[in-house]
């Protein structure tokens, strides 16, 4: 039986050949621990300090600034939660926008059950966050404000430079989940001043259970209580004993993904087009609905609702030719409507009746052909 047509890339990718090859030898004959006194361990830190090397420059980083994690959901409680426990003392006011990842907002629910206070920004029907509104969400007691880069849904770009400078100009910390984003838009953490940025491995080619946080060392030099004790791995910030190949493994996703960028991220952009054409042509313009803005936009997504659709019988209908999602990887299993797309005002009805195409390195446009015939087939039997 023939493999559905892989459209799902934001909830996860397939190593790229290139990384596993890299990875192997720390699987095999290279197996030390980073942190060990002889030529084992000397090989594994050596292969891990290139590494970071190697993603710290991707995002205009410097190495110490690095901190692995097991991904961008740890990276985003260590960022968030750490903050606040360093910070509290000048504060206890978070803000953050209403599309934001599960990881962001747990975390700060979290944090009001302590005590803090969280502003929850609303953004505007095509995702952007409103500046001014935001804006008028600080306080004088803020500490933190969190947005990420690229939604994992919509795929909606956030003006992040904009309100990197916002922050800073008031000394609030600023922090992004760049997990999306990674590999797909040019990221500067200086450029856009963001102080802690998230990013993970596995929607990048690289191996799931590997990511890292980038944490600011000057400019401000940024404080962050730890959340795991009993070791002084990475600034004492993330105990625990590294993991060489899936490091190495990272650090190549990042090297092959930032070599193709440009080129990648046009043809990405060309096939959405053909995919969004095609669904225009052959459903019509009115038969669907476009969630977020389109000009400000990963080149990758394509989030449309189709109203009286059910969304889950057709990626149901679609599972034998396309493997495509209803939102979030990591909320799927819920059958309440995506706090995204209510958030940009779609009804909750109009919410469950989205799906999400994530394009990628693999994708075609004979690919994007045979989706457009398969999606309108099974609109029409289910409509």
């Amino acid at each position: 039986m023939n493999s559905p047509i892989y459209l799902d890339h934001h909830a996860t990718t397939p190593i790229a050949p290139e990384v596993l090859a890299a990875m192997m030898p720390f699987l095999t004959e290279q197996f030390g621990n980073a942190g060990s006194p002889h030529q084992y361990g000397w090989v594994a830190d050596a292969a891990i300090k290139s590494a970071r090397a190697t993603i710290a420059q991707a995002i205009n980083a410097s190495p110490e600034e690095i901190i692995f994690t097991s991904g961008a959901t740890e990276a985003n409680n260590l960022a968030i939660k750490g903050v606040a426990e360093a910070y509290f003392s000048q504060g206890k006011h978070l803000v953050t926008i209403a599309t934001e990842h599960s990881a962001v907002l747990g975390p700060c629910r979290y944090l009001e059950s302590l005590g803090f206070e969280v502003t929850i920004v609303p953004v505007k029907p095509d995702g952007l966050v409103d500046l001014n509104v935001l804006e008028q969400a600080l306080r004088s007691d803020t500490i933190l404000v969190s947005v990420m880069v690229a939604n994992n849904e919509i795929g909606v770009l956030q003006p992040i430079a904009r309100i990197g400078k916002l922050c800073h100009d008031r000394q609030i910390l600023f922090h992004s989940d760049a997990a999306q984003a990674l590999g797909y838009v040019p990221l500067d953490v200086q450029a856009m001043q963001i102080d802690l940025m998230s990013l993970t491995a596995h929607k990048v080619y690289g191996p799931k259970g590997i990511g890292a946080l980038y944490v600011r060392r000057r400019n401000p030099r940024v404080q962050l209580a730890s959340q795991l004790q009993g070791g002084d791995q990475e600034r004492s910030l993330r105990s625990g004993t590294l993991s060489p190949f899936q490091i190495v493994g990272f650090a190549k996703a990042v090297e092959l993904a930032i070599a193709e960028l440009p080129q990648e991220s046009k043809r990405l952009a060309e096939l959405r087009d053909q995919l969004l054409a095609g669904l225009s042509q052959n459903l019509g313009q009115d038969r669907f609905v476009i969630n977020g803005s389109l000009n400000r936009r990963l080149s990758k997504n394509l989030n449309i609702s189709i109203p009286n659709i059910d969304a889950a019988a057709l990626t149901l209908a679609l599972g034998q030719s396309i493997a495509i999602s209803s939102g979030s990887a990591c909320t799927s299993q819920s059958l309440k409507p995506s706090h995204v797309l209510q958030a940009i005002g779609l009804s909750p009805e109009l919410a469950l009746a989205s799906i999400r195409f994530g394009l990628g390195r693999g994708t075609t446009a004979a690919d994007i052909e045979r989706t457009i015939e398969v999606v309108v087939e099974a609109v029409r039997v289910l409509g």
